[in-house]
């Protein structure tokens, strides 16, 4: 493998990791919530699933994903149910009758490291859109005579990227958790993180491929 595939590999895993979407989101949420230590758990988690697509996009798994329609389409609506889910449990909370008077909140529940984790290794592992991007690119930054050890580098420096991004994110996100936990302001985030989470579920349902 040439130092330019590695680098080339490294700007795509950097744009697909830096790009805003439901990682971020996810990862933003969980630190407003329960503080670095839940933003740090939930990076864990997407990065537990990203090595669980990884490890069967190089034993040619996920090509059952791409060959297949029946099983694309059950990873499909099961993600798509999770992340509805997600959206009406978040709607649900800001609703007026589950809210106590302004003078009675206090800070809200965080999730435990657990449930961060967990949150982000589901919410990875039931988005076949994962597999398909390491089913589709890591074979192409392969070398024709490729071993495992090419593969788990690969892999190792999509982690890496993640790692090195997400952590900047999780401590400003964090610097700024006492405005964004102030009753109103938490409420619209709620709402528009809740718009988001069933937009993207809707997108993954009426998902065509």
């Amino acid at each position: 493998m040439t130092t330019t595939a590695l680098l080339t590999w490294t700007l795509v895993a950097a744009l697909g990791v830096m790009t805003p979407g439901l990682d971020t989101l996810l990862v933003l949420r969980h630190t407003m919530l329960g503080g670095r230590r839940a933003g740090l758990a939930t990076v864990v988690g997407i990065s537990t699933g990203c090595v669980v697509w990884a490890t069967a996009s190089l034993a040619g798994l996920t090509a059952l994903l791409a060959a297949s329609t029946v099983a694309y389409d059950i990873v499909r609506i099961a993600g798509a149910v999770y992340l509805l889910w997600l959206g009406a449990t978040a709607i649900w909370k800001t609703l007026p009758r589950n809210r106590r008077p302004a003078e009675e909140v206090d800070l809200p529940v965080a999730p435990g490291w657990f449930a961060a984790f967990r949150t982000g290794v589901v919410t990875n592992l039931l988005n076949p859109k994962v597999g398909v991007f390491y089913m589709s690119l890591l074979p192409q930054f392969l070398p024709k005579t490729a071993t495992t050890t090419w593969g788990v580098l690969l892999v190792a420096i999509h982690l890496a990227v993640t790692f090195v991004w997400f952590p900047p994110l999780i401590w400003a996100a964090a610097r700024a958790r006492g405005l964004l936990l102030r009753d109103r302001v938490r409420r619209w985030l709620d709402r528009v993180t809740a718009t988001v989470l069933i937009g993207l579920g809707i997108k993954l349902v009426t998902d065509s491929r």
